[in-house]
């Protein structure tokens, strides 16, 4: 699996590094940006979840999935213990920032190709249990680090995603054994596959508006993301060795705790008037660094599972 990771990581890097020379050649802009974002979160990530769900009812995938709700649950409270205990607000006055960046996770836009590369359609089913308990934190939890107070309002927010909606509905026409047409199903994997380049693509575009060699200079943006890269993901791996998981199930928690710093955490900045500009720098490096990080992390988790 380490060779499979490693080499699904370079294509991705390669289409990211695609991206970053478009956007700096100006052939895309920031309102180009927003519309591939757009168009990623509210259309092609979607259907990857609804045509992931149309397959055979199996005991063991519920079971799985169950599993993995309880799994991801289990992930984001680690990241709250290890975040909230190692980055002080006396350290920082973006400890906020740093916080949200150094725990959620970029499982979505990047998770979702990685994993469907390696483990297929049955680890981006399980995925789509971390996804929405990554909603459900990251609009609760992660909108009181940035706006320093608790709102069911936010609640409210979190559970209607575009991701949470098309996991509720997939879910639906899964236990409902619900099948669409082969043509209708054809056509929408044609827009599921369009999910990596756009992903790899939206992530350029972000990283190409850092100042790179400034983003190089700071020390605690590397001291989150090795929060984010590395620590949280050794944890889950010892964790993982004492709590015997499915395989599939337990190397999708892995994998999607692994990934780099979630994009809502710069645009969770920007909404509640943060320093955006400093989310979008863990973003970046984060994400750079991932390349060789996650690679490693699946090595290790191989020689200890």
């Amino acid at each position: 699996m380490f060779i499979l990771i490693f080499e699904q990581l370079v294509k991705m890097f390669f289409i990211m590094l695609l991206a970053i020379l478009c956007y700096k050649i100006k052939l895309v802009n920031q309102e180009g940006n927003k519309t591939v974002s757009n168009l990623l979160l509210l259309v092609v990530n979607p259907f990857v979840i609804i045509t992931t769900y149309q397959t055979d009812y199996k005991p063991e995938l519920v079971r799985g999935l169950l599993i993995s709700f309880g799994a991801a649950v289990l992930c984001h409270i680690v990241g709250i213990l290890v975040t909230t205990l190692l980055i002080r607000p006396k350290g920082s006055p973006d400890a906020n920032i740093e916080r949200y960046n150094a725990m959620y996770s970029n499982c979505g836009f990047i998770g979702i190709p990685l994993i469907n590369s390696v483990l297929g359609s049955n680890g981006v089913f399980f995925l789509s249990a971390y996804i929405v308990v990554f909603n459900l934190f990251s609009w609760t939890h992660g909108v009181v680090l940035m706006e320093k107070k608790f709102s069911w309002k936010n609640v409210r927010k979190g559970l209607m995603s575009p991701m949470v909606i098309a996991t509720i509905i997939a879910v639906l026409l899964f236990f409902s054994r619900i099948r669409f047409p082969e043509v209708v199903l054809d056509s929408m994997n044609y827009v599921a596959d369009m999910n990596t380049p756009l992903a790899m693509m939206v992530a350029g575009f972000s990283v190409a508006q850092t100042d790179i060699l400034k983003m190089c200079t700071k020390l605690r943006v590397y001291f989150s993301c090795f929060l984010k890269l590395v620590l949280i993901p050794v944890i889950m791996i010892f964790i993982l060795k004492i709590i015997p998981l499915p395989q599939d199930v337990a190397m999708t928690t892995l994998i999607a705790s692994a990934c780099p710093a979630a994009t809502t955490g710069t645009m969770m900045a920007i909404r509640y008037k943060q320093n955006y500009t400093y989310s979008s720098e863990m973003f970046a490096l984060s994400t750079i660094l991932a390349v060789a990080t996650i690679p490693l992390i699946v090595l290790l988790a191989e020689t200890v599972l």
